[in-house]
């Protein structure tokens, strides 16, 4: 059968001018699946050339390639020019992370802060966009709530709120529930639960009308005992169940409810060693004489210690703190394991 290389050339140009598209658009990824696909196409087009008439073989290589394309394209995102997000806690770690996240994808984000001259917040301030909005909350304030709840109706009102993120948290002491005074529970509480209660109910008019989501940020002590933990844990526990009961009363509106419960992750607050250890001296000068007798000086120091938060285990060779991401030459990985499962606390 006679050569017909216009017809494959035209297959081969309106391809090109389509993957040209999707590269401009960054659908298309250039990489070994796309230089795959190249090759299968080429090995089809001189296997057409040579069984079937060309008015078919430039269809059937038109079409696959089309196919091919389409598939190779990655998945279209939501448009977001219009969309608002808030975010609570963007101080630092995950929520700071987030706002600079949605901001560069083109969100409009709404970021609170316990302080607007804290170093994140100048961060935020310097590397995002003018979209990103700072504004200043302390969840244990009812009047900051009420403030950064009026300031999101007013400029959210003709878009609705398309999501909330439920961040900020705190964790004031790492020690026994017996150690920990009752006021840490109450600050806990305030925070990690009364907070993420008081700002979803007051956005949820927004949320229901743009049908929007709400992502929590929870913790694995909030589903399992997790020693030293009791204050932090309880909040947390509290919180999971409020946000399970709000993923099944608000599916009638179209809200999706989401909760992380990341592990312990090494951000600028729990790697800040020094405001632990400030903590700690405050706890300890607080106890009273029965419990530091029960306990010992030395032993509940110990219990106290926050070198946990910072390292991810315990060297048991060396017996030293090592850190598993760092890749410790003096011990295994199941050592640093075991390590984390045991909470080794050192002082």
């Amino acid at each position: 059968m006679e050569s017909w290389p216009w017809p494959s050339g035209g297959a081969w140009l309106l391809l090109a001018a389509r993957a040209l598209l999707q590269l401009l658009r960054s659908d298309l990824r250039l990489g070994c699946p796309l230089l795959a696909a190249l090759v299968l196409l080429a090995a089809l087009d001189w296997l057409c050339q040579r069984l079937l008439p060309p008015l078919a073989a430039l269809v059937v290589l038109a079409a696959t390639g089309w196919i091919v394309l389409s598939r190779l394209a990655r998945p279209q995102r939501l448009p977001v020019a219009t969309r608002a997000v808030l975010i609570t806690g963007c101080d630092s770690g995950f929520g700071n992370a987030t706002a600079k996240k949605l901001d560069a994808m083109g969100f409009t984000v709404l970021a609170t802060v316990l302080d607007l001259n804290s170093p994140g917040a100048l961060e935020l301030r310097a590397c995002c966009s003018s979209r990103l909005k700072l504004l200043q909350m302390d969840l244990t304030k009812p009047a900051d709530i009420s403030r950064v709840l009026e300031f999101t109706k007013v400029h959210t009102a003709s878009t609705g709120l398309w999501g909330l993120v439920n961040n900020a948290g705190q964790n004031i002491f790492v020690a026994d529930a017996e150690l920990c005074p009752v006021a840490t529970f109450r600050t806990c509480m305030e925070v990690n639960f009364f907070g993420a209660l008081e700002m979803t109910k007051g956005l949820l008019p927004l949320l229901r009308r743009s049908s929007g989501r709400i992502v929590t940020v929870s913790s694995p002590a909030g589903d399992m005992p997790f020693p030293c933990l009791a204050a932090y844990g309880t909040s947390k526990a509290a919180l999971t169940l409020l946000m399970g009961n709000f993923s099944c009363e608000l599916l009638p509106w179209g809200v999706k409810v989401s909760i992380i419960q990341p592990a312990c992750f090494r951000t600028e607050s729990v790697k800040d060693v020094h405001r632990w250890e400030e903590r700690k001296q405050q706890l300890l000068a607080t106890l009273p004489r029965e419990l530091l007798q029960a306990y010992g000086s030395h032993r509940a120091g110990t219990r106290l210690s926050t070198q946990l938060l910072v390292r991810d285990g315990y060297c048991l060779r060396g017996r030293q703190p090592c850190s598993a991401m760092d890749g410790h030459s003096g011990c295994q990985r199941e050592q640093v394991l075991a390590a984390q499962a045991n909470w080794i606390c050192w002082a």
